[in-house]
């Protein structure tokens, strides 16, 4: 399985803040995972703290050049 995390940072990487609310959302998510079976297929919407869509994690099978490596 592979676990894909993708967030945009929009043109200013939240005006200076990146590292805090990347952060923020790698911390939140971090600990909700628990709730999930981390299947294929799986995944959600990530939120900044302004609770603006900003991108997604998702859970996808592997593909079969990776799962051989």
């Amino acid at each position: 399985m592979k676990f894909t995390l993708e967030v945009d940072m929009g043109d200013t990487g939240w005006d200076g803040d990146a590292a805090r609310e990347l952060g923020r959302i790698l911390r939140y998510w971090g600990g909700n995972l628990q709730h999930y079976e981390l299947k294929p297929g799986d995944g959600s919407a990530l939120y900044d703290s302004g609770q603006r869509e900003v991108g997604a994690w998702r859970i996808t099978a592997s593909s079969g050049a990776r799962a051989q490596e």
